[in-house]
Formats: structure tokens, C-alpha cells, sequence
């Protein structure tokens, strides 16, 4: 990607486990975000794929702009590789201390994204196909993590290794001690999970008092619903934010246009 301070148009595209997360920027204000399936074909030189573009993309013609791309799936990345405009982002372009090579690029730059966006020490809470804790402190220095199975890919692990079968995640809390097959798997993910987001929540309220806690990802609106029917106190004090990993993307976009 050429160093170019002054294009308008920009698209920022987290490419996670599951599904691509897009966001269409107007210079650095956000525009739009939306998410799509993965791909099957390599992008071409000089043209988006049309059918994964907003319809205002569309409709200004804006089919070949500048991508900064982050990615956890390296399949999925190599059809890429032939576009014109890009950006791969790596870890090298995240300005936070104490990354380890191996640490995921989506958890950086939505850690990275929520220390700058809230000036304070954050714990981010990611709630996708994956379930991370990301801590950072106000020095933005990485103080440490944790990853689990996310709430779907639990569902979708009890249904391939037993003969349980698939369900879809209540809107509201499971009766804790269930009667049917269906509300006792509910309970116990969901139950366990929470537990869980507690317990980091709790350890790093010890540690930093007082400072945001962030849920992220697909099902943050969904966790933060199910944390506060069981703890409206603790659930009043964390912000859902779905678009950290893109601010993260932001930073790195003004970083690599400034001269």
C-alpha cells in the first residue's frame, strides 16, 4: 500500500474465526460496520468482492479503496494477498507493550483501541468464537489474559462429540436447575460462563480499581444481558463496545499515514 496522507474512503477488515467484520471509514470517522461469511475465491487486483460491500459502497462506486487487514485465519488471508491496496496488519504496528508473538492480532488491536479510546486501565471481554480476557494498563502495557470456548462453541462441541442436541441461546436467564434436556444445557453454559466473567472481572477489580471493564465481540450484547439478570451492579459498571478491534485499526491506519 502506497503512503498516501489524503484518501477519503478506507475499510477496515478484521477476519475472525467465524465470519469477516468490515467497517467502511470516511478518513478517520466510522461509517458503517457490518459482517459477512468468509471467502471461497481470491480477492483480484483492483476489485473488492461486490456481493461482501455496503450498498453505499455501492452505490459511490467505491469498489477499490484502500484495506487494512487483520486477521487471525491464515486460510483466509492468502486470498488476499493479490489486492492492490492493502494493509496486513501485525503485531509489530501495535504500539502496547509486553505482546508475545503468538498473542492474537484481534486482541491486541481491540486492547490497544480501548486504552486509547478510554484514557484508563481496561479489561476487554471478547465474546466470539473465542471467550478472552484482555487486561492493559493506562502505560499501555499488556498485564496478561485468558482464552476459553465461546458460548457458540460450546453449544456446537457438545453437539459433535455427544448425542446432545443443538440449541439456540436464550434471550433471558435458563432455570438454574433444569427439567429437560434443552434448558440444562442452556444452564450450564450459560450459568459457568458467568461465573467465570465474575471471577476475571472480580481479580481485576482487585488489581485496578475502579477501571473500565469492555465487553466486545459478537455475543457482548447478549453476555452483558444474561451478567446483568444475575448482577444488574456488576453489569451497570461495563461498557459494550463492538467496535474496539476497528479503533484499533484506526490507530494503526493514522500511524502508517502520518509522514
Amino acid at each position: 500500500m502506497s503512503n498516501n496522507t489524503s484518501f477519503d474512503n478506507w475499510l477496515g477488515l478484521a477476519i475472525g474465526n467465524s465470519r469477516l467484520h468490515w467497517a467502511w471509514f470516511e478518513q478517520y470517522t466510522l461509517i458503517e460496520t457490518w459482517d459477512t461469511q468468509h471467502l471461497s475465491v481470491a480477492i483480484k487486483p483492483n476489485q473488492l468482492p461486490q456481493q461482501f460491500l455496503a450498498n453505499q459502497l455501492l452505490e459511490k462506486q467505491l469498489t477499490q479503496i484502500p484495506v487494512y487487514l487483520a486477521s487471525v485465519v491464515p486460510e483466509q488471508t492468502k486470498l488476499w494477498q493479490n489486492y492492490a491496496d492493502l494493509k496486513i496488519i501485525t503485531l509489530e504496528d501495535i504500539e502496547l507493550e509486553n505482546i508475545y508473538p503468538t498473542m492474537g492480532i484481534d486482541r491486541a488491536l481491540a486492547a490497544w483501541g480501548a486504552v486509547e479510546t478510554y484514557s484508563q486501565a481496561c479489561l476487554v471481554i471478547d465474546g466470539g468464537t473465542a471467550l478472552t480476557f484482555t487486561g492493559v494498563d493506562r502505560q499501555k502495557r499488556l498485564v496478561g489474559g485468558a482464552i476459553s470456548p465461546g458460548l457458540r462453541s460450546q453449544l456446537t462441541s457438545l453437539k459433535q462429540k455427544t448425542a446432545l442436541p443443538e440449541i439456540e441461546l436464550p434471550h433471558t436467564l435458563p432455570q438454574r436447575w433444569a427439567l429437560n434436556t434443552d434448558e440444562a444445557i442452556a444452564s450450564g453454559i450459560i450459568y459457568t460462563t458467568i461465573s467465570g466473567i465474575f471471577s476475571y472481572i472480580a481479580d481485576w477489580q482487585r488489581q485496578f480499581s475502579n477501571h473500565q471493564v469492555i465487553f466486545t465481540g459478537g455475543d457482548a450484547e447478549l453476555l452483558w444481558r444474561y451478567l446483568h439478570l444475575q448482577s444488574p451492579q456488576v453489569a451497570q459498571q461495563i461498557i459494550v463496545d463492538r467496535n474496539l478491534v476497528f479503533q484499533g485499526i484506526q490507530l494503526v491506519c493514522q500511524n502508517h499515514l502520518t509522514p
